[in-house]
């Protein structure tokens, strides 16, 4: 069994959706970002690049290559992760994702959250678990400049 962990980070932006966990969440503030900025996707992706050995997201899909991946769906650089953890030999045991965000409320939307990175990763919603905490007014997430992501992903041969 091999372990990856994940971190991102996005700040917010007016005039943007706000996409966590492959999910628009009703918010009047969207993140920043050259793709989607799903903060939530990019630590679980950074998650299970590191638990496989495939470096990071930023060096698989890079926000110098133009316009290749400006605004894309974070769902497809997941299933594209899913595919190289795959070649690679493993299979997703389980992921443990946490949100820290202190503005939306995210808790009616975590279901959600978990069956669509279920389905993006084609594994079963237990081994997902996503879960949402507030920073008690600290820090830039305190703030409400942000939202931070961490994840964990255990990996395993097939």
């Amino acid at each position: 069994m091999r372990i990856g962990f994940g971190y991102d980070v996005h700040q917010f932006a007016p005039s943007r959706k706000l996409w966590l966990g492959g999910i628009d969440v009703p918010s009047e503030m969207g993140l920043m970002g050259h793709s989607d900025a799903d903060v939530l996707i990019h630590a679980l992706c950074d998650a299970l690049l590191g638990a496989a050995h495939l470096r990071d997201i930023g060096y698989h899909f890079p926000d110098t290559k133009g316009n290749e991946y400006e605004g894309i769906d974070s769902k497809i650089l997941l299933r594209k992760v899913m595919e190289m953890v795959r070649e690679k030999g493993y299979e997703l045991s389980n992921c443990d994702c946490t949100i820290c965000a202190q503005t939306p409320k995210l808790s009616p939307y975590i279901p959600a959250m978990q069956q669509c990175l279920a389905e993006v990763m084609g594994v079963n919603e237990e081994q997902v678990s996503v879960k949402a905490t507030t920073t008690e007014h600290l820090g830039f997430v305190g703030r409400k400049e942000g939202i931070s992501a961490y994840a964990v992903a255990l990996i395993e041969p097939k």
